[in-house]
């Protein structure tokens, strides 16, 4: 049978999180009955994933990167996935566990939850809050984020600057771009920092019209796709220069 290729080492578990990664990623091939060979050779972007990268991604050995994680998942999608559309919460779910591999093997043991900007007060307040965000995402690298951002948004020397404490994200914008980087991605998890940030600056108008438009963009989101409790469909939010699927 096609896929079957030769038994592979047991996976590393030694950091579970970056155990389940593997395992998830593992159970998708099996599904695919795919070899990391045939997997290698579905590649169709300009820089080709070998069959080392793939194997070394389902090892539990390494946390891989967001990309080759995503390359994996869309050369295993099943059939199943593709009529009836859950490649997006596929996709949502396999974040979720590279992120918190990428957490296990990143983060101080201390750091136990994600920051909670309602507590942020003042611009040193808002300072420590963006960098234990950092953390709590995995301490992407400043040239990581500022590849997620938009042209301009979060320049590498600034986003290093954010993460040292030595700078504040000039405007707006640049907060969001930093905290996009960060994975905090949906509108109505980014309007409390928003808000925060304006609190930090002593309401100026650029802060709080920020903040009131984000307000009006949810509640004008809301109005035109009221809940459908009947429904069990999932929004996926993914890394706009990464995620295929995001929205």
């Amino acid at each position: 049978m096609a896929g079957i290729g030769r038994p592979e080492k047991p996976v590393d578990r030694t950091v579970p999180a970056r155990a389940k990664l593997a395992d998830f990623l593992r159970d998708r091939k099996a599904e695919a009955e795919l070899t990391y060979q045939q997997m290698a050779q579905l590649s169709n972007t300009k820089e080709p994933l070998s069959k080392a990268t793939f194997e070394r991604a389902a090892s539990g050995t390494i946390v891989p990167s967001w990309d080759t994680v995503e390359a994996f998942v869309f050369r295993t999608v099943t059939k199943d996935e593709e009529i009836s559309g859950r490649l997006r919460v596929t996709l949502h779910r396999s974040h979720d566990l590279w992120l918190q591999a990428r957490r296990a093997t990143r983060a101080p043991y201390f750091v136990h939850k994600a920051p909670d900007p309602s507590l942020i007060s003042s611009r040193a307040d808002l300072s420590r809050a963006l960098r234990q965000q950092h953390i709590w995402a995995g301490y992407p690298t400043p040239g990581e984020m500022a590849r997620m951002s938009g042209i301009g948004e979060l320049p590498t020397s600034t986003a290093r600057r954010i993460i040292t404490g030595d700078a504040l994200p000039v405007d707006p914008r640049q907060t969001t771009a930093f905290l996009k980087a960060c994975y905090v991605l949906h509108p109505t998890d980014l309007e409390p920092w928003l808000h925060a940030a304006a609190r930090a600056h002593k309401h100026d108008t650029p802060w709080t019209r920020a903040h009131q438009a984000m307000v009006q963009q949810i509640e004008a989101k809301r109005a035109e796709d009221p809940p459908d409790t009947s429904s069990n469909a999932t929004v996926v939010y993914l890394p706009r220069s990464e995620g295929r699927l995001a929205a």
